[in-house]
């Protein structure tokens, strides 16, 4: 890995998280495309928002993404050398000037496009979302981060805000066309809300869960630099026993959506029940009861490794919703 990130590109990408960046595209496409659009569609409503300005939306929300994560790394170099020292990019391959340019260029990108979207819209109060964003990011990394759970609730929110804007930018763009869109298509907007708020609390528990699990393993670095974080403030093992519950509580939630799908296609076996209950609630059960049993740092990478992949799982279930739902 130290041989690989002496490439400068492959540093680059290591630095702006890459593969979550992916991830953060993954989930605006596929909750536009794949969940909005049928429920949509099943109402006799198209999309309406032009697919260049969300591709504008979406190309906002990862350069913002990928300037959080470098101004992250920027501040977090005395800490990131205790807990991971052979993956420091900043000051070792990009030096900490280039750092702060690129967030700087990153976010003022991110920002005027996401603006412009939201203006073309007819909305510019959705770039509210960007900015807000953009501020979050840049308080989190120097100050929330270190403190005990605020920075935990902001990146949470951040990461279930992502799954909430195709639908608040499809929703105002379909009221600029149909004034009276709310009331005459109440039920769609309805069922639209309700898949993105079950997607935007999937995404704010098991985010919030993770983050705390990323505490515990990076404990020795944040004590030592002054960190506040859960883990220094309240002990490992209290900290074992909340992200437990986190994820013992999503496991629950999804438990209570397999048990509506049951009741509303009067079913008790088929594709998505099989898939919440397989592909979801087994492994956060198994992962709950690992995360209470780990003892080391290394453990507590793959606890949250683990809940990464559950996450894209998750995500996952949007072919299952448009396919066989």
């Amino acid at each position: 890995m130290k041989r690989l990130l002496n490439i400068k590109v492959l540093a680059f990408l290591k630095l702006v998280r890459i593969e979550n960046l992916i991830m953060i595209a993954a989930t605006q496409f596929l909750l536009r495309y794949f969940v909005l659009r049928k429920i949509l569609v099943q109402h006799g409503i198209q999309l309406e928002l032009d697919q260049r300005l969300f591709y504008l939306i979406v190309l906002s929300t990862v350069l913002i993404a990928a300037a959080g994560y470098i101004i992250n790394d920027y501040f977090d170099v005395k800490t990131d050398l205790i807990n991971h020292p052979d993956t420091v990019v900043v000051d070792r391959i990009i030096k900490r000037r280039w750092a702060i340019i690129l967030h700087l260029l990153l976010t003022s990108a991110g920002v005027l496009i996401g603006m412009y979207a939201a203006l073309k819209t007819g909305y510019l109060r959705l770039a509210i979302f960007h900015v807000a964003a953009a501020i979050l990011l840049w308080f989190y990394s120097t100050d929330m981060k270190k403190q005990l759970l605020i920075g935990n609730i902001v990146v949470s929110l951040l990461t279930a805000a992502v799954a909430f804007m195709p639908f608040m930018f499809e929703m105002g763009v379909l009221r600029q066309i149909y004034p009276d869109f709310i009331i005459t298509f109440k039920y769609a907007v309805l069922s639209c809300l309700k898949i993105t708020v079950v997607f935007g609390i999937f995404a704010f528990v098991t985010s919030m869960a993770r983050e705390i699990i990323k505490d515990i393993e990076d404990y020795k670095g944040d004590e030592a630099t002054g960190g506040r974080t859960m883990p220094v403030v309240w002990g490992i093992r209290a900290s074992k026993l909340t992200a437990f519950f986190l994820l013992v509580i999503t496991a629950l939630l999804l438990l209570f959506a397999a048990y509506n799908t049951m009741r509303a296609e009067q079913v008790i076996f088929s594709v998505p029940i099989v898939y919440i209950f397989l592909a979801l609630i087994l492994p956060l059960v198994i992962l709950s009861f690992y995360t209470l049993s780990a003892t080391n740092s290394s453990d507590f990478k793959r606890a949250s490794l683990a809940l990464k992949s559950i996450m894209l799982l998750g995500l996952c279930y949007c072919f299952i919703f448009y396919y066989l739902n």
